[in-house]
């Protein structure tokens, strides 16, 4: 029997959701969105036989077995909560809520109905990363030390005020990039983290305000073309545009806490290219891209060689589609697989988010700094 999936939200997430369940062998039997012309135009194209702008009349209408959550972060407690009451199982994108107290709330509520729940923060399934993931298990470059996950976005200054400026709405780089770092490094060397410290900093300030963006995949085609027309009105950013985080993590495979480094600058550009880096005992492991979805070179403790990805893990995700879509793919079929009582590896649920929304929290405080400025010991 197939299961009924009600998607929340219009945009690029709510169709690669829609497209991702679908290929797990779901009935996707409506979407909910927030303005009845856009809804009415996605489902048609979509070929989704219902769509709204009411969450609860569509969960009482058509009682699905799970909801796909695919709005920004800010929409996403309410709905998340309904659902849950409803006993719908909830698989979420990032980030989960807005605040670490809100989304343990959740994951408390959802274990307290045995609802499953998914949480994607999801890079963690490109097959680089997952091929990274066996070949550090296997030994390839002894106990894991040290891993560095360094990106550079060079964002355009003049994107649109929208969700993405303002904290209350989900937006920041820890709730739209950190939480995939943070998980890839975690299923990297199957880590806990221990301990964790950061600094974050906007370095936008504002952004101009701009009818009609409603994808956030088109959002740079409403850049003003001069921003300077002091006609423009703007919007306050109060979120983090660039971040560096330190943490410790255990692992079985080594016996010291492994450091991992997250640097990221959302609006400055890179010069040397972005990556992920793996160091161990005996050898290391450099994954090209800001989430190590790139070429996968293994360093032997001689030299640097560029390996094939086994072909039973570039099997994982289907061709023709984006990264973030083929993510999508494999934890959708992960989570399908898992309510339909199959045995399936561990993916990540509203333990993780919960937790990565509390570390957020704990980072955007940015401390404590310890004051070292009367160690200067004076003139030379």
């Amino acid at each position: 029997m197939s299961l009924r999936v009600l998607v929340a939200g219009t945009g690029f997430a709510g169709r690669g959701h829609t497209a991702a369940f679908r290929a797990a062998g779901c009935e996707v039997v409506g979407m909910v969105g927030r303005t009845e012309h856009v809804v009415r135009e996605i489902t048609d194209t979509l070929s989704i036989p219902f769509g709204g702008c009411d969450w609860d009349a569509a969960l009482a209408k058509f009682k699905p077995d799970l909801v796909a959550i695919a709005t920004p972060g800010g929409a996403h407690y309410g709905p998340i909560k309904a659902a849950i009451a409803a006993g719908c199982h909830v698989f979420c994108d990032k980030p989960m809520t807005t605040e670490g107290a809100t989304a343990t709330e959740l994951r408390d509520l959802a274990a307290a109905r045995g609802i499953k729940t998914a949480y994607a923060a999801s890079f963690q399934y490109t097959p680089s990363v997952q091929h990274a993931k066996r070949l550090i298990a296997e030994g390839a470059i002894g106990e894991p030390t040290e891993i560095e996950s360094i990106s550079h976005f060079n964002l355009e200054r003049g994107i649109p005020f929208g969700w993405s400026h303002r904290a209350e709405a989900g937006g920041g780089r820890l709730n739209n990039n950190f939480t995939h770092s943070l998980a890839i490094a975690q299923t990297l060397i199957d880590g806990v983290i221990t301990q964790i410290a950061g600094d974050v900093r906007d370095d936008l300030g504002r952004a101009p305000i701009v009818d009609g963006v409603h994808d956030f995949t088109t959002r740079r085609a409403f850049i003003p073309e001069d921003l300077t027309d002091p006609a423009l009105e703007w919007g306050e950013s109060n979120v983090e545009w660039s971040y560096t985080v330190m943490a410790r993590m255990a692992s079985a495979m080594a016996r010291q806490p492994v450091s991992v480094l997250f640097k990221h600058g959302g609006l400055v550009p890179r010069f040397h290219e972005d990556h992920i880096a793996i160091y161990g005992t005996t050898g290391a492991i450099y994954l090209k891209g800001h989430y190590g979805s790139g070429a996968l070179l293994l360093h032997d403790g001689s030299d640097w060689t560029e390996q094939t990805t086994p072909e039973d893990i570039a099997a994982t995700v289907p061709d023709g589609l984006g990264e973030t879509e083929q993510c999508w793919h494999v934890l959708a079929d992960l989570f399908v697989r898992d309510i339909r009582g199959e045995t399936v590896p561990p993916y990540p649920t509203f333990a993780q988010g919960a937790q990565y929304q509390t570390i957020i929290d704990i980072l955007r405080r940015s401390g404590p700094w310890v004051d070292v400025s009367d160690l200067s010991g004076g003139t030379a």
